[in-house]
């Protein structure tokens, strides 16, 4: 069918000038870049905080002479894997997650995936550390306290790191089949299922069901040692305060003892020099005053135990906040191919997760009176020196 001359002058009069919809407005560019700034600002601010709250944590421990015991080992060695994650994981992260797009290529995409698998797995396995080393201190402290060495935190931070390097290792070997390939994204083929529950029962689901029975057993434990004030003005023995203080890793007996054997000894020394220093009513008083000693003594620490399982109750429900919907949804995505996770809701996850690396560092100064002491000490000293 042929259009006449009439015909065809109607349709280009009407029909050539209709707007073209399909082109984007002017203003939504500038208001895309200014989100990708302030997305930018926002992560890089989370990443300096991750940092610098990691590095003082550091630098608290290491000149602190207080704080060199095997369990702030545990505490600095969690602050260092943290730090890590922050300086070799999160910038690269924030590029990837404001551009959309991998543009590094196949190595960097490598290594950066397996230091982001080591290092946050890692950070993990360290809460299950520092939880086992605290079980023990508070469950078997007499027995305990003799095994606690730099040596054995030494090996058991080697282990953490040999379960982290273990979990990472396995995706370099089938991604270096598509080295060649031209890469637009860089993240962990969830097409192995097989590697896929590994890697996240083992970074994060059974180290989750250890930290609960060892949080529940250690707050059972600080529990029951909790020392309640007798009715009625009762007062204690010696004998049974000590009784009571035995297996409380805060507490220290030495002491304890070593002020009787100076009373015994004392008193026997004043009975045969002067006669009437071995007197009962003496003697009564003094044991008085020892176990009202001993009492005030146990109450403090009573006070400590109570805080520092606080603290790991703090860390642990921090903890969960921050890696489960990650892990759940990497769960999902593996198991259910039809399921679909929005690229910004699992972006949001990501960096819920990287969080704990802050929060972990801000628990410990904030918690810990040891921690705040000699952290506002350095801060002093900076400022004054």
């Amino acid at each position: 069918m042929e259009l006449d001359n009439s015909s065809l002058d109607y349709f280009t009069s009407n029909f050539t000038e209709i707007p073209n919809t399909t082109t984007t407005p002017p203003w939504s560019e500038a208001t895309l870049l200014g989100l990708q700034i302030s997305l930018s600002a926002l992560l890089a601010i989370v990443t300096l905080a991750t940092v610098l709250s990691n590095a003082f944590v550091i630098a608290t421990i290491f000149l602190t002479r207080k704080l060199h015991t095997p369990a702030n080992f545990l505490i600095g060695s969690l602050a260092v894997t943290d730090l890590l994650v922050s300086i070799l994981v999160m910038p690269i992260s924030i590029v990837y997650t404001v551009s959309k797009t991998w543009s590094l290529g196949q190595i960097v995409c490598d290594i950066w995936l397996s230091s982001d698998i080591t290092f946050c797995t890692a950070s993990i396995l360290h809460l299950c550390v520092i939880a086992l080393d605290r079980y023990w201190a508070i469950t078997d402290a007499l027995e305990y306290s003799k095994r606690r060495t730099m040596r054995r935190a030494a090996i058991m931070v080697g282990v953490v790191w040999v379960i982290s390097i273990s979990i990472s290792i396995p995706p370099l070997f089938w991604r270096q089949a598509k080295a060649h390939e031209e890469l637009t994204e860089c993240m962990v083929n969830t097409d192995q299922i097989s590697y896929t529950l590994y890697s996240t029962f083992g970074a994060f689901y059974v180290p989750t069901v250890l930290l609960i029975i060892l949080y529940g057993r250690i707050y059972v434990a600080a529990r029951s040692r909790i020392f309640k004030t007798p009715s009625s003005g009762k007062r204690f023995t010696t004998a049974q305060l000590i009784q009571t203080s035995a297996g409380s890793s805060l507490c220290s007996l030495n002491s304890a003892s070593n002020q009787e054997a100076h009373l015994h000894s004392g008193t026997g020394n004043a009975g045969g020099g002067g006669g009437g220093g071995g007197s009962p009513l003496f003697m009564n008083s003094v044991k008085v005053k020892l176990a009202d000693s001993m009492l005030e003594r146990k109450r403090l620490c009573s006070a400590r135990e109570r805080k520092a399982t606080k603290t790991l109750g703090i860390i642990l429900g921090a903890f969960i906040i921050c890696w489960l919907p990650f892990f759940i949804g990497t769960l999902v995505l593996a198991i259910c191919k039809e399921c679909w996770f929005d690229p910004v809701l699992f972006d949001i996850f990501t960096w819920l997760g990287y969080l704990n690396s802050l929060i972990n560092p801000v628990i410990y100064t904030a918690f810990n009176d040891e921690f705040k002491q000699a952290f506002q000490k350095l801060i002093k000293f900076r400022r004054f020196s």
